[in-house]
């Protein structure tokens, strides 16, 4: 069986199933901002095991991805190494669009590296446009926005 679940902070540990939490360096604010009630995260699960994230998150210190009550920010869209390229992570971000949009934020924005070209190509296929590309110490990437 799979499912689309909101999971809370007590199950977020399960998500080292698809991204190694230990070595990630943004972890603890992912969870600092989940116990504050402004990141939302999201699971696809087929028989209870967690295969992709997503996350919605409703404060930003970044102003190109967050305008309180208009632009709400999309992170961390991740699907497991052995289960990309068979449509969850689309699947994932329709049901985080149509969830922000519940939530009625009218636009959504995201960050994604330039050299992921299969991310890029996926939110450019649901309607993500870039308005910016820039660096930091991790290389190249776009910030995308889309109207919902």
């Amino acid at each position: 069986m799979k499912e689309i679940v909101k999971i809370e902070i007590e199950d977020y540990s399960k998500c080292n199933n698809i991204w190694d939490m230990k070595k990630n360096p943004y972890t603890e604010i992912f969870i600092n901002q989940m116990k504050k009630g402004t990141r939302f995260v999201y699971v696809y699960k087929i028989n209870d095991e967690f295969i992709a994230e997503g996350n919605l998150v409703t404060e930003n210190e970044d102003k190109d991805y967050f305008v309180p009550k208009q632009r709400i920010y999309l992170s961390h869209l991740i699907v497991k190494k052995e289960y990309r390229n068979q449509g969850i992570g689309g699947e994932m971000l329709s049901f985080l669009l149509k969830t922000a949009k519940y939530m009625n934020y009218a636009e959504a924005a995201l960050g994604v590296d330039c050299n992921n070209y299969n991310a890029v190509h996926l939110y450019k296929s649901k309607g993500f446009k870039i308005f910016l590309k820039d660096k930091d110490e991790y290389g190249g990437f776009y910030k995308m926005v889309k109207k919902l």
